[in-house]
């Protein structure tokens, strides 16, 4: 009789409190007001932003699938057998399903997020579903220095999976930054398959984040609610406006939360001062052609190997390797 399947193995990498708490006020303090976006993803912010996926306007998560279902195949076989699989900000799990239909003899997956009970709950579900897979979940900020932990089996090619053209979040030298931190702990010949937006229409982009149901809006204002929370703010949800506008200079979407009008706000004892018509820079989206990619991700010591792309040219999965 087969032995029940072992719970999965999880390392609680999540940054502290007072990690959050400076990040918050450092970014208040600054002449553009900025927060981090990857505060945006505790629990709630996670299924805003799943919700957000699912609006007909948010063009990128569906083209990726289509990707994927079309030739997840030959993804797979641009991987080694014994391969350990390392998804940076893992999510739900929903495109890496269609990748493990193809990848039957991998070492271990270790899904990595930084939203805690989200990753537990994805976790459990994909070894429940996959049983004879090991899985290694790390919560964690993974633009900081973390270990990636050890499966049981032997690894004989490491390749991280990084979907939904997170990178876009980053600014060209922060991008370029992860890309060498994500080579340094590889190999020569390990492997880096990711998931990047292409330019397109601006009007096609606008609409992305400004979606009809107002998921967006929320999920920009979450992160204030989460201040309030978490960090003992007294923001005034109703007194900032959701904007999303396309920076053609930078090539890339910016989000903003603008004050309506003059006010203080007070976070753990220290006040910050908004101006009517302030704004907070909470993300950017940058959007790439794939010579404008694989340049930069050579910049990191990363070779492009394989590009996938939709008939419509919105979206692009890159395979790489480590030079």
């Amino acid at each position: 009789m087969k032995q029940p399947k072992e719970e999965i193995t999880f390392h609680d990498l999540s940054p502290e409190k007072e990690i959050f708490l400076n990040d918050v006020c450092d970014g208040l303090s600054k002449p553009q007001k900025t927060l981090p976006c990857k505060y945006f993803y505790n629990e709630v912010g996670s299924r805003l932003f799943n919700a957000i996926c699912r609006t007909v306007e948010y063009y990128p998560t569906r083209t990726e699938l289509g990707i994927m279902k079309t030739y997840a195949g030959e993804m797979a076989d641009m991987l080694k057998p014994g391969c350990l699989f390392i998804e940076y900000g893992s999510g739900i799990g929903e495109k890496v399903r269609l990748l493990l239909e193809h990848l039957k003899e991998l070492s271990g997956y270790v899904p990595i997020d930084i939203s805690k009970e989200h990753l537990k709950e994805a976790a459990e579900d994909l070894n429940r579903d996959y049983p004879d897979l090991e899985v290694l979940a790390v919560c964690a900020d993974f633009t900081k220095e973390f270990s990636i932990p050890a499966p049981q089996k032997n690894v004989t090619q490491k390749v991280i999976y990084f979907p939904g053209s997170t990178i876009g979040n980053f600014h060209k030298e922060a991008a370029c930054h992860l890309l060498e931190n994500m080579a340094n702990s590889l190999e020569s010949g390990d492997g880096l398959l990711i998931g990047i937006d292409l330019k397109k229409n601006e009007e096609i982009l606008i609409q992305a984040y400004n979606d009809n149901s107002s998921f967006t809006e929320a999920f920009n204002r979450n992160i204030l609610l989460r201040i309030n929370k978490e960090l003992d703010g007294d923001f005034q949800l109703d007194w900032f406006d959701h904007e999303a506008f396309y920076e053609e200079s930078k090539g890339c979407v910016e989000m903003h939360l603008v004050s309506r009008r003059e006010h203080k706000v007070t976070i753990h004892g220290q006040t910050f001062q908004f101006l009517k018509g302030e704004s907070i820079h909470t993300e950017s989206s940058h959007k790439y052609t794939i010579d404008e990619f694989s340049a930069l991700a050579k910049q990191a010591n990363f070779n492009l190997k394989k590009s996938w792309i939709d008939e419509n040219d919105f979206f692009g999965v890159l395979y790489l390797e480590v030079i």
